[in-house]
């Protein structure tokens, strides 16, 4: 053969390749190309992390720039409770791999500057995880700078990827202390000897109106009534001592930013919440700093600096952490002022959402009711799916979940675009619930499980969110500290001996395997979710769910006509079933699994399902066929 035809065939066939390739790329390529400004929030698919925990591209800020050792500076990658060197320079270094796995938006855990370590000695751990905060207004070092942030921010949107930062506004970091409880020379008659536990506004109010003792004299009234929270009743405040007497060590006084925030009168200081009653609200989480957020000077402040996130680094969204300890009011004007700001500055869909933390649908209700919150986590969607996939309770457990859905202001319209999700840092994964409930479940069954739970997320109503780890994987070994492992190689021995899902690797490798078949399935769920719009923000209708097994169906219907039929079977056997279709679907086509191609009815479909599978088949154009 001649060199001229032997570099022909090689020409064509490097460009049927090429070909090739695109076709494989051409989804993440349109959706680069699309405007991601005026991509409606209900259109995302969103990815959580852990800046800490995902990727070290840059070992120079390990330490933070923090002179000392772990106990100073916070980092130990061999203990789960100190930073391990996750920053945003690795993030932004692996967008492609968060960019194939079908991922639109990115929700960002804390990266504002933390006290580096806290807690009582022997029992101390760091700020990796971003939620304790002393300065608001700086990128921690440990995850690089404000000029990293703006670099991954610009390299997100270049791809067409959204970002929205978590944000707090409860509580900062632990630089307040009290006399009565950590001052070993106090006397006085109310010393405690454990602790700090909550003093109520009954036994402890903030009026202490003719206090002549020498101590000070708080003239002022905080009352839960509106006219009460004026900026002039509350500036009558001298001094916040009316529950305990705070004080902040010398080396803490400044260490707050902005400044206004090193000054104990815009705290509650009424000692440990017990998570009943008024202490959910007035009292500090664990020991952190908890904000007298009713003070106008206090929602003045957060509003000024949560506007500067947006403009500075052109936010897309909040996740609002602690959502459930704030009140009202506060949530009311803040969320307003963020979303008329965006718009302002051409942020046309700025997404806000809130942590309730309530496994009840009437709960998360309120805060969209009550507190105008936009949206909120659906941790009912994550109770409802746990108990049905992993527990084995029958499916109308998640169809009952639906019928609340008209509680949320906005009822079905506001449901169709609250996050979903299985699993959390705070909760733990889906995989450890499986594990938990299924001790005898192979790999095979435990893969099904999670990857139907996944299905769920994506296909039933709502914002599907991937807790970053899942789709290689990791399962961890309890909440908080035990379910935020490593994406690059581990040093951590209780996340190195963990049974990860579908994979024979561990965490002390590097686990970013895009052949992984979670990852892989995702993926694919993530291309059909975006390819069918009515899967996205089509009306959902439940056609079955059953009271003692594991079959659930439901129908998205499309707005241009047609029908599209979701069919779950959280069981171990086999299901073939009969479902109620509208009546002009009579023709389908298969989009994930098997279909009948034809109804062998008018206004019904057998539909057959494996063991932990689903199915999607969509109808014929209405129009076509009326």
């Amino acid at each position: 053969m001649h060199t001229s035809q032997t570099n022909k065939i090689l020409v064509e066939k490097f460009a049927f390749l090429f070909f090739l390739l695109c076709l494989a790329y051409l989804p993440n390529m349109a959706m680069a190309k699309e405007s991601y400004l005026t991509r409606p929030s209900k259109d995302e698919v969103v990815y959580f992390v852990l800046p800490d925990r995902f990727e070290n591209n840059d070992p120079g800020n390990d330490e933070g720039g923090i002179d000392g050792g772990r106990l100073e500076h916070g980092f130990d990658p061999a203990h789960k409770g100190f930073f391990h060197g996750g920053d945003l320079k690795g993030l932004t270094a692996r967008l492609d791999y968060i960019q194939k796995l079908g991922a639109t938006a990115i929700w960002l855990g804390p990266i504002y500057k933390n006290k580096p370590v806290q807690g009582p000695p022997g029992d101390e751990s760091a700020g990796y995880h971003g939620y304790w905060i002393t300065d608001f207004t700086t990128v921690d070092p440990h995850f690089g700078s404000n000029a990293d942030l703006k670099e991954f921010v610009d390299a997100a949107h270049h791809r067409g990827i959204k970002v929205y930062l978590d944000i707090i506004t409860n509580h900062t970091a632990d630089v307040i202390t009290y006399r009565e409880c950590h001052d070993p020379n106090y006397r006085g008659e109310d010393r405690q000897t454990e602790g700090c536990p909550y003093r109520s506004k009954a036994d402890y109010p903030y009026a202490t109106r003719g206090k002549t003792d020498g101590a000070s004299i708080n003239q002022g009234f905080m009352g839960d009534a509106v006219e009460f929270q004026t900026i002039e009743n509350f500036n009558r405040l001298k001094q916040a001592d009316y529950a305990y007497t705070p004080f902040i060590p010398e080396r803490e006084k400044d260490v707050k930013v902005p400044s206004w925030l090193n000054d104990p009168i815009y705290y509650h200081n009424r000692g440990d919440s017990f998570w009943i009653g008024e202490s959910v609200f007035y009292g500090d989480f664990g020991g952190l700093d908890d904000l007298l957020t009713e003070h106008p000077r206090v929602l003045e402040g957060f509003i000024d600096i949560f506007k500067d996130w947006i403009t500075n680094y052109r936010i897309d969204g909040f996740r609002v952490d602690t959502a459930r300890h704030v009140d009202s009011e506060f949530w009311r004007a803040f969320n307003s002022a963020m979303i008329e700001h965006a718009n302002e500055l051409g942020i046309p869909n700025f997404y806000i959402f809130g942590e309730g933390a309530t496994p009840h649908a009437a709960g998360q209700a309120r805060f969209t009711r009550v507190d105008g919150f936009p949206s909120v986590l659906d941790f009912a969607f994550q109770s409802a799916v746990q108990e049905v996939v992993a527990k084995g309770a029958p499916a109308r457990r998640i169809a009952d979940l639906f019928t609340f859905d008209a509680l949320y202001e906005g009822g079905e319209t506001m449901a169709a675009q609250l996050p979903v999700f299985t699993g959390n840092h705070d909760m733990g994964r889906f995989g450890m619930f499986v594990r938990q409930a299924q001790p005898e479940a192979d790999d095979e069954e435990m893969l099904n499980r999670v990857t139907l739970a996944n299905a769920m997320t994506f296909f039933l109503r709502g914002v599907p969110v991937i807790y970053y780890g899942d789709e290689q994987g990791f399962n961890g070994d309890g909440n908080d500290q035990a379910s935020r492992e490593d994406m690059f190689p581990s040093q951590v021995a209780s996340y190195n001996d963990n049974d990860l899902i579908g994979t024979t690797e561990t965490t002390a490798v590097s686990n970013f395997n895009t052949k992984h078949p979670l990852y892989k399935s995702i993926a694919k769920m993530a291309r059909i979710y975006r390819r069918h719009s009515a899967l996205r923000r089509g009306a959902q209708i439940l056609r079955e769910a059953e009271h003692d097994g594991g079959l659930l169906a439901v129908s998205r219907l499309d707005d241009n006509g047609g029908e599209f039929l979701i069919v779950f079977n959280a069981s171990n056997q086999k299901r073939t079933a009969q479902i109620v279709i509208d009546p002009r679907s009579t023709a389908w086509v298969s989009i994930h699994g098997s279909c009948r191609r034809k109804s062998s009815t008018i206004g019904s479909l057998q539909v057959s399902v494996q063991p932990w599978e689903y199915k999607i088949c969509k109808s014929n154009d209405w129009r076509v066929s009326e």
